[in-house]
């Protein structure tokens, strides 16, 4: 029973991401220097998820949307460094999660709405 709910779970999820794929998101639009200072500010964020996962497709979507360059981590896969890496530093598998890193410093934001609206703010 429980395989069946996770199978059924996951081919709903790969549906939903499927249709997020053929719907268009309209990008922000910027120069290519305002374009490229924003590229260089992404370089150290990074976006842990699963790939069907309905609250990661909505993060993906923002992400889009504000035309950002942020490495996704797939964190499904049990065997993952990323979902080890996750656990460890948060002590959940709690996806999507951004991870902010700055110099050495390190921030995990785990709630989708708190990190559109981090995205949003930075760089909208």
């Amino acid at each position: 029973m429980k395989l069946l709910l996770k199978g059924f779970r996951n081919g709903l999820g790969a549906i939903i991401a499927f249709v997020s794929w053929l719907i268009p998101v309209s990008k922000i639009k910027r120069s290519e220097d305002q374009q490229q200072a924003v590229d260089k500010q992404t370089l150290n964020i990074e976006l842990y998820q699963f790939f069907a996962c309905p609250f990661c497709i909505k993060t993906r979507r923002a992400i889009r949307r504000l035309n950002l360059k942020i490495v996704t981590r797939d964190a499904q896969n049990r065997q993952s460094i990323y979902r080890a890496e996750l656990l460890e530093a948060t002590g959940k598998t709690q996806v999507p999660c951004l991870k902010i890193t700055s110099g050495s410093k390190v921030t995990w934001m785990l709630e989708t709405n708190e990190i559109i609206a981090y995205l949003e703010k930075r760089f909208n």
